[in-house]
């Protein structure tokens, strides 16, 4: 993970309150390109743990990952063929994560897969989030099972409560569903 710098840029004291909140194990809500999102360390087991236990989530589906810029996931990238390469940062920054070949991230980030999930978003306050964090960041739908994804901080807020360490202040991009998801063989997962 790289030092913490603080970003004092649009939203400073927020981004900085809800980085301490990550770095102290905690889970965010936090807009994305179109819907609200929950982040946690995805180094550390207890804040991923607790992240699938408000969600009511499967640990073996796996969760996506978040990056300020593609320099976040270097062995992932690093990894892949010029192609696969070229396609990936294509994307970004942008709504499609890719799943790609792990290369250091736990069970509890990849679940029952061999590979991992990663997007930088295109969301500008989400990339800021992990900027002023310091590094890849979970970041999984702000939603209950069986519930349908939302871009209402309110029902969030319904959802959760006070279970939930920080809510980072901020408006969801244009989109009306979460990020697509590819493989790098080309098929859509989602």
């Amino acid at each position: 993970m790289t030092e913490f710098r603080p970003n004092w840029g649009v939203d400073g004291f927020h981004l900085t309150q809800a980085a301490w909140s990550l770095r102290r194990g905690g889970v965010v809500a936090h807009a994305t390109e179109g819907v609200w999102g929950l982040a946690c360390d995805p180094f550390n087991a207890h804040a991923v743990g607790k992240l699938l236990r408000l969600k009511s989530r499967d640990t073996a589906k796996g969760l996506i990952l978040i990056g300020a810029d593609a320099s976040c996931f270097a062995g992932e990238l690093e990894a892949l063929d010029a192609d696969s390469l070229g396609r990936v940062l294509a994307s970004w920054p942008g709504p499609v994560s890719w799943a790609v070949p792990n290369q250091r991230f736990a069970v509890w980030i990849t679940g029952q897969h061999t590979s991992v999930v990663i997007r930088v978003p295109g969301h500008a306050q989400a990339q800021a989030l992990c900027s002023t964090f310091g590094g890849p960041l979970v970041s999984t739908s702000a939603n209950l099972r069986g519930r349908a994804s939302t871009s209402d901080v309110l029902k969030v807020r319904k959802w959760f409560g006070d279970r939930l360490d920080y809510y980072l202040p901020g408006r969801t991009g244009a989109r009306t569903r979460p990020s697509e998801i590819r493989t790098l063989t080309g098929r859509i997962l989602r």
